[in-house]
């Protein structure tokens, strides 16, 4: 499948890969109808997606078992009133009817906008809002459906809800779908849908305001190309196994698109929860031929006893999400015999920089950049960094090439847009420094984004959540280095008067912010002053904030 889309596929060296890596994508490309629907019409019996969860239950489908059932539901939410362009937020975690719908709604060119489980009734009508959703499909579980239910009263542009399976007042099921046609029709005149269509929103967090809309178009999967082939190295017929839960950009990373087009299936894992044991049980017994998970899970993993498991099967292995840490790439190569290579990118891109077949990866380096981007490092003055100097990754020369893969913007917010592209090149808020022969290291976002066993969360939100307690008269979310999750929440707050600081008020906040926003935000650390340091301008210093948990991080290991 990937001969359709590349000039070439093999390429000789690294230096090759970055001159000759040219993508042909067609006018009117659909990952529906191409990719999906042609395995389904080139290899009927070739494996898709290989699921199970931890009740037992196991299930296999073929491309054309999800080329039938992608075609029902998008029969089934034509009938309902769901038609090109219209926004659709699907909530249903690591579910098999995630796939069959999320290719449904790119065959009727319906855009998705994945979210998670965890999301509140607040989240679901900022985003019902911010978006103009119109539909719903969530899994049929009862905190979910009640905080989408409490959403409603503020989300009037939706029209209809829809549950994974079974029955509920006011909502249809998936079920349902068994009632229309097994095949359905590419759109034509106005419902066809073109490359250059709005396809997929990703609700994206940053350090101010509520969580922007990184917009991509149907060329979005072929941006991940590079990601699955080039990085994961995935296999033909092959068994690819990324860990995320759908709500959240890995998905689309890892879990079916450049995985789908380079003909590997996908592992679809429905854990509740991540139990290392587990998942290295469900690794050995699938035959997992390729791997990619946050650094959080190796460094889980490497405490487990390894040799316990049959991992052979495992052909190459991957992380992502936060920056490797040495002694994890060690222990893991020491056990498996396999070296881990990190990749870097965003919820607004496909892989950036990545550590390819033709080089030795560096253990703590996110690799040399990938052929779709003309990536550089720019000081604070707009000047390329030398060697050694660290400056923000950004994308230039776009009025010359736009990648595939890349976002066309923040959906409804030009001002945001025209920032972020502002000079012709695309700024990724991520800081960097590039070595003598090319390595890429990472060190941080040049704003406050803190990553938590590879969530990216947003400290308004949290500060936002924290200060609807009625204790709290300020507060400042910055994150704290952890050696497990690389970092966590923490919150630092002045009381209000009245109120004393204790471990007590401490679980009283944190269940709050449980209840307020998505549980995993919560601060698992909290700290009360008297006062937050600030400027002369009344701004809080969390850039000081940070260093001083840095330097509390530290004493602690030591002692």
């Amino acid at each position: 499948m990937v001969e359709r889309f590349l000039e070439r596929t093999e390429f000789k060296s690294y230096n090759d890969f970055i001159a000759n890596y040219k993508l042909l994508i067609p006018e009117f490309f659909n990952f529906g109808f191409d990719v999906v629907d042609e395995w389904a019409r080139a290899d009927p019996a070739k494996k898709a997606l290989v699921w199970c969860d931890d009740t037992g239950l196991e299930k296999v489908f073929t491309f054309s078992d999800i080329s039938r059932e992608s075609s029902r539901i998008a029969s089934m939410l034509k009938s309902k009133g769901i038609k090109k362009g219209d926004m659709v937020l699907l909530i249903l975690k690591r579910r098999y009817e995630y796939w069959m719908a999320a290719t449904a709604l790119h065959k009727l060119g319906a855009v998705l906008i994945p979210g998670s489980v965890q999301l509140t009734a607040k989240d679901i009508a900022y985003r019902a809002k911010a978006a103009n959703i119109k539909m719903i499909i969530a899994v049929n579980e009862e905190y979910t459906l009640s905080e989408i239910e409490k959403a409603l009263p503020q989300s009037p542009s939706i029209i209809g809800l829809g549950i994974d399976k079974g029955k509920r007042d006011g909502w249809f099921s998936l079920e349902e779908r068994e009632s229309f046609p097994d095949s359905f029709e590419r759109g034509t005149g106005d419902d066809a849908v073109k490359a250059t269509d709005l396809m997929l929103m990703y609700f994206t967090s940053g350090t101010t305001g509520w969580p922007k809309m990184a917009a991509h178009d149907h060329t979005y999967p072929l941006g991940h190309i590079t990601t699955a082939k080039y990085w994961q190295r995935v296999i033909d017929n092959g068994l690819h196994l990324t860990v995320s839960d759908s709500g959240w950009a890995k998905f689309g990373w890892g879990c079916i698109y450049g995985q789908w087009i380079a003909g590997t299936a996908i592992m679809g894992y429905d854990m509740e929860k991540f139990v290392p044991a587990n998942l290295l049980r469900v690794m050995e017994k699938c035959k997992i031929t390729t791997f990619c998970a946050p650094p959080t899970m190796y460094r889980y993993f490497i405490k487990e006893d390894l040799s316990k498991y049959d991992l052979s099967s495992i052909k190459h292995a991957g992380i992502a999400g936060e920056p490797l840490n040495p002694e994890v790439f060690n222990q893991f190569l020491k056990a498996v015999g396999i070296k881990l290579t990190e990749g870097f990118g965003q919820s607004e891109s496909s892989v950036f920089l990545a550590n390819y077949q033709w080089f030795e990866p560096q253990p703590g380096s996110t690799g040399k950049p990938s052929p779709l981007y003309d990536l550089d490092l720019l000081d604070e003055d707009g000047k390329t960094c030398p060697v050694g100097e660290e400056g923000e990754i950004i994308v230039k020369n776009l009025d010359k090439k736009f990648p595939a893969g890349l976002l066309k913007g923040y959906f409804e917010n030009g001002e945001v847009s025209k920032k972020c592209f502002e000079g012709g090149i695309y700024h990724t808020g991520d800081v960097a420094w590039r070595d003598i022969n090319g390595y890429y290291w990472f060190v941080g976002r040049k704003d406050d984004v803190i990553k938590c066993s590879g969530y990216r969360i947003g400290p308004f939100e949290v500060e936002s959540a924290v200060l609807e307690h009625p204790a709290v008269l300020e507060c400042a979310v910055t994150a704290y280095p952890d050696e497990i999750r690389g970092q966590v929440v923490k919150a630092t707050i002045v009381l209000a008067n009245g109120w004393e600081p204790s471990d007590k008020l401490a679980k009283s906040i944190q269940d709050h912010v449980k209840k307020a926003t998505a549980p995993y935000k919560y601060p698992r650390k909290i700290e009360f002053v008297k006062e937050l340091p600030k400027t002369l301008g009344g701004k809080i210093k969390r850039a000081q904030i940070k260093k001083e948990n840095e330097q509390i991080a530290g004493r602690d290991s030591q002692a």
